[in-house]
C-alpha cells in the first residue's frame, strides 16, 4: 500500500518536475517507509529516452524547489515524464520492493499502489514462460505480466491496485485501477500536462493546478451525498473509474474499460450446494488475503460481515488482533441506543479467541477530528466518516494491515428494504425514478431552489442529477430489478464507501483489505439466484424484521461458525448517535461553523434554509443529521482546499 504520483507532457515539452517531491511529500502518510523518483527526457520516436533515478538515502538531492532542482541536476532538469512513489512496506520489506521499479531491460517502469493477491500464481506462470525475477514483490509481477500480455495483463490481476506504467518501447503511459475502485487514482490535464496521483491534494502541488468548486458535482453531492462516475468536487480533477485504464500516447488520452459488474442468475444447485460453495470459496479468499510480511488484524463491529471475516481469518492467525469502536450513548435517542456494538464484538472475540482492542468515541471528539478527516478525505463521499477515522487510528497503533467488511452488502444483498422498493417496478423508467427518490437523501429536487443561492443555481444551470443516475444505471440488460439494484449500488455507493475506506485507513499508514471484493468471490456472489440472497419471508410476512432478510446465504454459511445471536442480529451500520449529539452537545459547534459569516459569504446556500434545517433538527421535528454532516464537511472542505487553511495532521514514522 503506497502513494503514486506523476506528470507527463502530452506534447513532450518540459513538466515542472520539481513539483514531484512536493506531490509525494503531501502523501507521506500513505507511504512513510520509503520514497523514490524517476525522470525522463522522452523523445517522440520509440526507444529514445534518457532517465534519472533518485532513491531515498543520505545522498538524496534536495528536490523541494525549482532552484534546488536545477542545482541537483546541474541545470539539466527539463524532463517531460516524472514518476514518484511513497512506500508502505507490506510484502518484501527489503530494498527489492523499492519503487518506481523497472524491467531492467526494455524501458518499462511502474509506480504502483495496492496488493495483488494472486501474484504468486502469476509469478509461477511467468517463470514457466522464461521471465526472470529480481525481487519477491508483487510489483515486479505487474511488469512481467505486461511484458507478456500487454494491456490484457490488467484483467488478470486479482487485487486492489492503482498504477502508472511507462512503456518506453512504445512511448506509452498506462494508468489503471482495480475492478471495484478499492484504490484511488486521480488525474487532471492543465497546460498540456497530465498529472496523476493517489490523492487530490498531491495534484494541487503541481504548478498551474488550482482548487475550484465543480458546481455539477456540488449538486450531486447534496442530492446523493456522493458523486458518480469520474467527477469530483474539484473542477477539472477526475477520478479514474473502477475497472478502467487510460492509454496516453501521441498526445492523446483514451479511456478503456476492461471489466464491469454483471449481476445475473445461474442455477447451479440447491441451497445446501450454494452454502457449501460459498464456504469453500470464502475460505480460499481469506487464505489469499492474509499474505503479508507484517502483522494483519481485523475490524470487528459485532455484525455479520466483520464477524465472518474474523471467523475464517482467525483459523490462520492464532490470537488475531481485532478492533472495535463504540460510542458514548448516554444521551442517545430511540434506535441510537443500539449503535454501540462493543458487547457483540466482545462476544465474537471470546468465541474466536482474538486479542481484542476497543475504544469509545464521544461527541466532543468530532470537533477535534473533523478538519483532519476532511483533509484526508478531500473527495467528499457517502456516510459520516469520522468514526472510521478513530477506529483506523486505533488499529494503526498495532498493525499495518487490517481486514474490513466493505462490499458484503452490495454483493450479498444487504439492503432488503431497498430491494422491496424496486421488486414490483413495472418498467425501467419506474426503476430509475424509484431509485432516484430513494437515494436523493439530502436535498430533494423540489427544495433545491430554496437550498442553493441564486448564484449557485446559475452555475449549476440545467444540470440534472437524475440524468447522472440514469447514466450510472445504463449498461445493465438484466430485467431482474433486484439484480439491477445490486448493480447500481455496487457501481455507485460501494465506490463511495471504498474511497472513504482507503482515505481514512491510509490517514494512519494502515492498509485496509476488503475480502468480500476478492475477484473469485465477486464472480461467484454476483451469479447467485435471488432466492438464496434474500429470505422469502421478507415479502410474505409482515411480522418478519426486514433487517434479518438480507444476506441470507451468508447467514446460512455462518451457521455453526458464529454465535446464533450474531447471525440473527439486525443490520447496523458503523454510525455515531449524531442525531442526539447534534441536538445537544454539538449545537454551538454546528452553528459556529455552518452559520458563520465566513461560511455564508461563500454564496453557495440560502441562510434561511440552513437555519430552518437546524431548527427542525433541534426541535425533533425532523432528523437532518446527514445534511448537517454534509454541510459541516463541505465548509471544512472549503476552508482547507479553497481558502488554503493549514491543518495539523498526525504522522507515523517510517521503518
Amino acid at each position: 500500500m503506497c502513494a503514486i504520483a506523476g506528470m507527463y507532457h502530452l506534447q513532450s515539452e518540459p513538466v515542472p518536475s520539481y513539483c514531484l517531491k512536493k506531490m509525494c511529500d503531501v502523501m507521506e502518510h500513505r507511504g512513510p517507509d520509503d520514497e523514490g523518483y524517476v525522470f525522463f527526457h522522452v523523445e517522440n520516436e520509440p526507444y529514445r529516452e534518457e532517465g534519472y533515478w533518485v532513491e531515498k538515502g543520505p545522498d538524496m538531492p534536495d528536490l523541494s524547489s525549482r532552484e534546488s532542482w536545477r542545482s541537483a541536476f546541474e541545470g539539466n532538469g527539463d524532463f517531460n515524464l516524472a514518476l514518484g512513489h511513497r512506500r508502505l512496506s507490506i510484502i518484501d520489506l527489503t530494498a527489492g520492493g523499492h519503487q518506481p521499479m523497472s524491467s531492467r531491460a526494455n524501458g518499462i517502469w511502474v509506480t504502483y499502489n495496492g496488493e495483488i493477491y494472486n501474484f504468486k500464481d502469476l509469478r509461477r506462470e511467468l517463470l514457466g514462460k522464461g521471465h526472470r525475477f529480481f525481487s519477491n514483490s508483487d510489483t515486479e509481477v505487474i511488469i512481467h505480466l505486461y511484458e507478456e500480455y500487454g494491456e490484457e495483463a490488467i484483467g488478470r490481476l486479482n487485487g486492489m491496485f492503482a498504477f502508472a506504467l511507462w512503456d518506453g518501447r512504445k512511448n506509452r503511459l498506462l494508468l489503471a485501477r482495480d475492478r471495484y475502485g478499492i484504490k484511488p487514482l486521480y488525474y487532471t490535464v492543465v497546460n498540456g500536462i497530465l498529472s496523476f496521483a493517489s490523492e487530490i491534494k498531491a495534484l494541487l502541488q503541481v504548478e498551474g493546478v488550482e482548487a475550484q468548486t465543480d458546481y455539477e458535482a456540488l449538486n450531486d453531492y447534496f442530492t446523493f451525498q456522493n458523486t458518480f462516475g469520474e467527477t469530483t468536487l474539484f473542477k477539472g480533477i477526475k477520478i479514474l473509474e473502477p475497472g478502467c485504464y487510460l492509454v496516453v500516447q501521441r498526445g492523446q488520452i483514451v479511456k478503456n474499460r476492461y471489466w464491469d459488474f454483471c449481476f445475473e442468475e445461474r442455477n447451479e444447485g440447491d441451497e445446501k450446494a450454494y452454502v457449501g460453495l460459498f464456504r469453500e470459496c470464502f475460505a480460499e479468499v481469506m487464505r489469499r488475503q492474509l499474505v503479508a510480511d507484517v502483522p494483519v488484524g481485523s475490524y470487528l463491529s459485532g455484525g455479520l460481515d466483520s464477524g465472518s471475516i474474523v471467523a475464517f481469518a482467525s483459523k490462520n492467525i492464532p490470537r488475531m488482533m481485532t478492533f472495535t469502536g463504540g460510542f458514548d450513548v448516554a444521551t442517545a435517542v430511540s434506535i441510537e441506543n443500539f449503535f454501540d456494538e462493543r458487547d457483540k464484538a466482545e462476544l465474537i472475540s471470546r468465541e474466536l479467541g482474538t486479542e481484542h482492542y476497543q475504544m469509545v468515541i464521544h461527541a466532543g471528539d468530532l470537533e477535534w477530528a473533523l478538519p483532519k478527516v476532511i483533509w484526508h478525505m478531500e473527495d467528499l463521499r457517502v456516510g459520516m466518516s469520522y468514526p472510521h477515522f478513530f477506529l483506523s487510528r486505533l488499529a494503526g497503533k498495532f498493525v499495518k494491515v487490517v481486514l474490513a467488511g466493505a462490499g458484503g452488502d452490495e454483493t450479498l444483498a444487504g439492503y432488503p428494504w431497498r430491494y422491496k422498493l424496486v421488486r414490483e417496478c413495472a418498467s425501467p423508467e419506474e426503476f430509475e425514478q424509484v431509485t432516484y427518490d430513494y437515494w436523493s437523501r439530502l436535498v430533494k429536487d423540489r427544495d433545491k431552489q430554496k437550498f442553493f443561492s441564486a448564484q449557485a443555481l446559475r452555475k449549476i444551470g440545467g444540470y440534472s442529477s437524475l440524468d447522472t443516475l440514469r447514466r450510472a444505471i445504463n449498461g445493465s440488460s438484466n430485467d431482474n430489478y433486484i439484480k439491477k439494484a445490486l448493480r447500481f449500488d455496487a457501481k455507485t455507493f460501494l465506490h463511495g464507501i471504498l474511497v472513504v475506506e482507503d482515505k481514512l485507513s491510509m490517514a494512519h499508514s494502515l492498509e485496509s483489505r476488503v475480502p468480500f471484493l476478492d475477484n473469485e468471490l465477486v464472480d461467484f456472489t454476483t451469479k447467485i439466484p435471488c432466492k438464496y440472497l434474500l429470505n422469502d419471508s421478507w415479502i410474505e410476512s409482515a411480522r418478519t424484521d426486514i433487517n434479518l432478510s438480507g444476506k441470507y446465504l451468508l447467514r446460512k454459511g455462518m451457521e455453526g461458525i458464529l454465535p446464533k445471536e450474531i447471525i440473527e442480529n439486525r443490520k447496523q451500520g458503523f454510525s455515531a448517535p449524531d442525531q442526539s449529539w447534534y441536538m445537544q452537545q454539538l449545537v454551538q459547534f454546528i452553528r459556529n461553523l455552518i452559520l458563520s459569516d465566513r461560511s455564508l459569504d461563500r454564496g453557495y446556500f440560502n441562510k434561511e434554509y440552513i437555519e430552518t434545517t437546524l431548527d427542525e433538527h433541534l426541535r425533533g421535528k425532523a432528523n437532518h443529521r446527514l445534511l448537517i454532516w454534509s454541510l459541516l464537511s463541505f465548509e471544512w472542505w472549503n476552508r482547507i482546499f479553497i481558502d488554503g487553511e493549514h491543518i495539523e495532521t498526525e504522522q507515523r514514522q517510517g521503518n
